[in-house]
């Protein structure tokens, strides 16, 4: 059976191509944000400072929307302060935040650009990113800490003139975890000819492993997934349940924890599983993060609304706390 040749792709420089984000985006810390009226928000806010000064885990699981919303900067932000213990994003966040970083733009139009399969066809993005994901592979490190040392250390004489609003430089930067977990073909870097796939699986797994480490370390902690309406829930419940089983042998819990899930989607009870006739019976935030593994224990909370109010909310709410 014959396979796609990627070298007869033809691969565009990034100065060709039409931004939907630029750094001028990006909040700055200081921004003025719409009020919330979610109060659960203060619930989740105090927990976190809570878990914060128990030296307890406060893990940020994200998808690529709570970044492009303009929320770098807060995120980077509860690093500098050590209130988040673990990052974890998709694939795509790692491509924002590397373009950004690197030209002070991201997020093409994927309406303008699939018609003549321009979509995704960068060379800058593909290549260093790529080649980024191979030095780890080298090195034995994960995805996610192979990204941040590339855009932190200005590995390759790349130039990355705005590596202050870069989440994964920072991490990198100051020994948090930040994990990356994908599936091939999920990303526009795996398009490109120098996309090796051994090289992400193997980085990927090793940054799920890091993951479950942190999530082993949970109890009375919290763990907050934002925008992220399969990856997140998936890797969480493989994660907890690897956990909980080496916890059990040693006659352990990791069961009192606070969840919190971030979503556009609103319901009208996120604690009711429902029905299987029931759309939201299948939404795996809601009966993952929010019912099923804080039933012995835990508590779960629901912040609907647009991540560029709730995020800012929180943050504010956080610091202000502190």
């Amino acid at each position: 059976m014959g396979k796609l040749n990627r070298n007869q792709l033809t691969v565009l420089p990034l100065s060709e191509r039409r931004h939907k984000m630029t750094v001028a985006d990006v909040y700055s810390l200081d921004a003025e944000i719409p009020p919330s009226e979610n109060p659960a928000l203060s619930i989740v806010a105090d927990r976190i400072v809570k878990a914060h000064r128990a030296g307890k885990q406060v893990i940020w699981m994200m998808g690529a929307h709570v970044m492009r919303r303009g929320n770098s900067r807060f995120i980077i932000d509860l690093m500098e302060r050590r209130i988040l213990t673990h990052v974890a994003a998709n694939g795509a966040c790692a491509i924002h935040d590397f373009e950004l970083a690197h030209i002070g733009a991201t997020l093409e139009d994927v309406e303008d650009y699939i018609w003549d399969g321009k979509f995704g066809n960068w060379e800058e993005t593909g290549r260093y990113l790529n080649e980024a994901i191979v030095r780890a592979y080298q090195d034995r490190i994960g995805f996610g800490e192979g990204v941040g040392r590339l855009i932190q250390e200005g590995e390759m004489n790349i130039a990355f003139p705005h590596r202050d609003v870069s989440m994964f430089a920072t991490a990198y930067r100051l020994g948090v975890p930040f994990t990356v977990h994908k599936g091939i073909g999920y990303d526009i870097i795996d398009q490109h000819p120098a996309a090796d796939y051994a090289a992400m699986g193997w980085t990927t797994g090793e940054d799920f492993l890091r993951f479950a480490q942190s999530v082993s370390q949970l109890e009375g902690g919290v763990f907050l997934n934002l925008g992220s309406a399969v990856m997140g829930p998936e890797v969480y419940l493989k994660s907890l349940s690897m956990a909980r089983n080496i916890a059990s042998q040693r006659r352990e819990e990791i069961r009192h924890f606070t969840t919190a899930n971030f979503d556009l989607i609103d319901f009208s009870d996120f604690r009711d599983e429902g029905s299987p006739t029931d759309a939201h019976y299948y939404h795996r935030p809601k009966k993952t993060i929010l019912i099923r593994t804080v039933k012995d224990g835990g508590e779960g909370y629901h912040i609907s609304g647009d991540f560029s109010i709730t995020v800012p909310q929180l943050y504010h709410l956080v610091t202000a706390s502190l």
